[in-house]
């Protein structure tokens, strides 16, 4: 079989599951074990793996399953907890201060504390964090979902304390062959790396201007009662101010102090400048808006988890200060467990893995409970308890519900994640072919010739898609992406910036994240709708993103000191 027909072969079960989950709107429960079945066929027929590696990867994507789950259980029970202290009520009535505008509390609860949850933690967080607390704050959990969905886009490249440049870039180049190079040339890899993080800080900025905007319109328009683009346009000043506030820190960050915090910088002084801003009307139009009555919603926007606002009856209402206190917590304590490395130490101590799983080398998969997110909100939920004075049934109730809404997200993503880790091991088979997310790549840089940066970031995006991480896309990929880069002539640096752009833009429309996102708020069945709403939002950032490139490389002549030195490895 040629090459280029193997690529294509590798696109199929992605093109099975968007035209199953989109075009025909199964739920995710029953296209993913086609699309798992499929992919484990073509790599065994197809790409020569042997079924052992097959398993293997099975097994590893099971563990990252239990990983995953772990994160939406402990979200879910901290909204829950909050909802039987009393805390979401006070939470409602605490914006009812600052603004009973929906389009307000999408810029404060969903742009930006969802930025910061990024910035602190990454691992899809932000949506199963602030999909739940829209839901609680009145919106519909559709809406929350989308919404969460598109938090993930411009802080993700620097989300987790920058884990997605750290590791994922850092890891995915050869960084001894450009080291040596750079050092023939008088500098070092770090001048080098940072060149590619200062210039995803630029362009994520650039892109992430009008983000707050797009996500305002999107609601307005699909979920509003008058389903109106004008109605989010009305926002348009004061959510462009928004989202300067975010990208101007962020950038400067990115650029000056490393790939470590502009996610959670941007969204800190974001916060202190944008909050006053609305207290005060600042560029806010002069009508508010809302939703329409609840009962007016379609079925296909309400989750089955109920979310009761009002306060715990016979207990004196919780101080807004207070009920935002967990969150606060939540957010200190994944800055401390990320930042600090005795206790970062002391959290990941505790581990179960399996090295090498099955005898196959590199497929390892390890849960670390105290350190993954999840345990950090449950740490967090253990304060709470005492901090709002709860009983042991309100917790014990909390605990229930949150448990109960694991199942279905449970069945699917241990058919969505296994099938993952069966596309990006593929790459060790027998018949010494790259793996199947790199030939895909191949097929769409052979296609598209001098004009392949405009395409750059879609490259990365479907890394992003399949595995549902940046982090992943540019292990993958930015190898290929500065090889690519070489070939043509062009700054491999700038190149590798949009590869992580573009796989940022990718967690929008990552099937495992948005499944994580629907459990939080019981929305289980419905993810090839919300994949149609982030789908207008991802071109978007893609089409912006690659325009960035194509200017930055052919009219701006941006290089960097290795453009015409041999492409590495």
């Amino acid at each position: 079989m040629s090459q280029t027909l193997l690529s294509i072969l590798a696109f199929v079960p992605l093109v099975l599951a968007g035209v199953l989950l989109i075009g025909f709107r199964w739920p995710a429960k029953y296209a993913m074990p086609l699309v798992f079945v499929l992919t484990a066929l073509i790599g065994l027929l197809a790409w020569d793996m042997t079924f052992n590696r097959v398993l293997a990867s099975t097994l590893q994507g099971l563990i990252l399953t239990a990983a995953i789950l772990w994160i939406i259980f402990g979200a879910i029970l901290l909204l829950n907890t909050l909802k039987h202290s009393g805390g979401i009520a006070s939470i409602r009535r605490g914006f009812a201060n600052v603004s009973p505008d929906k389009r307000v509390q999408v810029l404060i609860v969903a742009w930006l504390f969802g930025c910061f949850i990024e910035g602190a933690s990454g691992f899809g967080t932000p949506a199963a964090v602030a999909a739940p607390l829209l839901v609680a704050l009145g919106f519909p959990a559709l809406t929350a979902v989308v919404l969460g969905m598109m938090v993930q886009s411009t802080p993700v490249s620097f989300g987790a304390v920058g884990t997605p440049i750290l590791v994922g870039v850092a890891g995915g180049l050869d960084q001894a062959t450009l080291g040596g190079q750079m050092t023939t040339l008088g500098s070092s890899w770090d001048v080098f790396f940072q060149l590619i993080y200062s210039r995803v800080a630029i362009i994520h900025a650039l892109c992430g201007i009008l983000m707050p905007l797009i996500m305002i319109c999107i609601m307005t328009r699909f979920f509003g009662r008058n389903r109106s683009w004008g109605e989010g346009l009305a926002m348009a000043p004061f959510a462009i101010f928004t989202g300067l506030a975010f990208v101007i820190p962020y950038a400067a960050a990115g650029v000056f102090l490393g790939p470590e915090f502009p996610s959670m910088i941007g969204a800190l002084v974001g916060l202190a400048i944008v909050v006053p801003a609305a207290k005060a009307g600042f560029l806010l139009p002069k009508t508010s808006w809302d939703f329409a009555p609840a009962s007016e919603w379609p079925v296909e926007w309400m989750g089955k988890i109920e979310m009761k606002i009002d306060d715990v009856a016979g207990r004196t209402p919780i101080s807004v200060p207070m009920a935002w206190a967990p969150y606060l917590l939540l957010a200190i304590f994944l800055v401390m467990s990320r930042i600090f490395p005795e206790l970062k130490a002391a959290l990941m101590s505790v581990s179960f893995g399996w090295k090498d799983i099955l005898g196959e080398t590199g497929v390892s998969g390890t849960l670390e409970p105290l350190y993954l997110p999840g345990g950090i909100l449950c740490m967090v939920v253990l304060v709470t308890f005492f901090l709002h004075r709860m009983k042991a049934a309100q917790l014990g109730a909390a605990i229930s519900e949150s448990s109960k809404t694991l199942l279905g997200a449970g069945f699917v993503l241990i058919f969505t994640i296994p099938m993952v880790r069966i596309l990006i091991n593929s790459g060790v088979n027998g018949s010494d072919l790259v793996s199947m997310p790199v030939a895909m790549a191949q097929l769409v840089a052979n296609s598209v010739g001098g004009v392949y940066p405009f395409f750059s970031p879609a490259v990365g995006a479907l890394g992003a898609f399949i595995a549902g991480s940046n982090t992943v896309s540019n292990l993958m990929l930015s190898q290929f992406q500065y090889n690519t880069a070489s070939l043509l002539g062009l700054s491999g640096a700038l190149m590798v910036a949009l590869q992580s752009v573009g796989a940022a833009a990718g967690n929008m429309i990552a099937i495992h994240n948005v499944v994580a996102a629907s459990a939080t708020v019981g929305l289980l069945g419905r993810e090839g709708i919300t994949l149609r709403k982030t789908m207008l939002p991802t071109l978007y950032y893609l089409v912006m993103a690659g325009s960035i490139g194509l200017i930055g490389f052919y009219v701006m002549g941006i290089s960097d000191p290795l453009v015409g030195i041999a492409t590495a490895r």
